[in-house]
């Protein structure tokens, strides 16, 4: 299996609901987002994608969330902004802009991705479907 990953970030602030503890309080973070494309086979250049591409469609995505405050955001009013429900939202996002989804681990999706989503260097929270 072939993999490829691009990175960005974003800026934003949200507050969690029904959570006892500071984050239930209004904060920010500089969120860095990885996504990583997984393939079995190569196109006839020998890539997956080109990572300009894929960065590309990846910042499209962040630019909806960028500087925003995600729980007016109509995804997040039924979602709590949880590190996990944003790679959930971003993985959805560009899934669309990709035209498939799955995972890195089996399947049988011949192109697969997965999101992490750091809020701090040391906390990430993935999604792959």
């Amino acid at each position: 299996m072939y993999e490829i990953k691009v990175t960005d970030e974003f800026s934003g602030a949200h507050n969690l609901r029904n959570y006892k503890g500071k984050c239930e309080a209004l904060h920010g973070h500089n969120w860095k987002i990885e996504v990583s494309v997984c393939s079995d086979t190569l196109d006839k250049n020998g890539m997956i994608m080109d990572f300009k591409e894929l960065k590309n469609k990846l910042t499209g995505v962040l630019d909806g969330l960028d500087h925003k405050y995600l729980n007016d955001l109509s995804y997040f009013k039924k979602k709590n902004p949880t590190s996990e429900n944003i790679a959930a939202f971003i993985h959805r996002k560009l899934s669309e802009r990709l035209s498939y989804s799955g995972s890195c681990a089996g399947g049988s999706a011949s192109r697969k991705i997965s999101v992490s989503v750091w809020e701090t260097s040391a906390s990430c929270a993935s999604y792959e479907n």
